[in-house]
């Protein structure tokens, strides 16, 4: 389990491309610190393991199912990456809960300066849309960040100086592909609502009910 919160800016060293999968090589002298083969290590947020490690550098194999389904089959050579280590058995709770299991991909819409942070929009795949609430916890290329707006089809992020200064948000641009994972809490209530409804996918999934109104064949009790 990771927090999102970025221990380091990485850089791809090195990509394999073999028959059905990537090996990459990544930089960073700070969480290979005392890394071994089958350790995981967050690479703008997907978790990878560790094949073999040396010189501040770890390489670990991507399969064609997370390169197709998250940004880093975008990497090349020279690509700076967030890392992060899983967070240590009664560590601190810095950001939220992050599995390092990416739900989808946005794409940076545009970006709003300021005098002390910048306001950026990501585009939100349509399915999932009903897990993104204003104020809501969400992680972006493996940042923990709080949603300032959701819409439909967009939500927006306040990123402080150190966010731009630390971490890959602080370089992307318009265009460029994002990792994002959702709240894993708002996805085990959407099914537990689900299997009291009867419904595989739950009430959030399909319809929004007006308060105090049960979802067909829900016992009212």
């Amino acid at each position: 389990m990771f927090t999102g919160i970025v221990e380091e800016l990485g850089e791809v060293t090195a990509v394999e491309q073999l028959a059905d999968a990537s090996r990459f090589r990544l930089r960073g002298p700070l969480v290979t610190e005392g890394a071994k083969h089958g350790d995981s290590i967050a690479v703008n947020g997907v978790c990878l393991t560790v094949v073999e490690t040396g010189d501040g550098e770890f390489t670990a194999d991507v399969m064609a199912e997370t390169l197709k389904r998250s940004g880093l089959g975008a990497l090349t050579t020279g690509s700076r990456v967030n890392l992060e280590r899983p967070m240590a058995l009664g560590g601190r709770l810095g950001g939220h809960i992050v599995q390092g299991h990416v739900d989808g991909t946005g794409t940076i819409v545009e970006r709003t300066p300021s005098e002390h942070w910048e306001i950026v929009k990501v585009s939100l795949p349509p399915e999932l849309t009903r897990y993104v609430v204003e104020k809501g916890s969400i992680t972006v290329d493996g940042v923990s960040l709080t949603v300032v707006e959701a819409a439909a089809d967009y939500f927006t992020i306040s990123l402080i100086p150190t966010t731009l200064a630390l971490t890959t948000l602080g370089h992307k641009q318009p265009g460029d592909p994002v990792n994002l994972e959702v709240d894993v809490i708002a996805k085990y209530v959407e099914r537990l609502l689900g299997d009291r409804s009867g419904s595989a996918q739950g009430p959030l999934a399909g319809q929004h009910l007006p308060l105090g109104e049960q979802a067909p064949g829900q016992d009212p009790r």
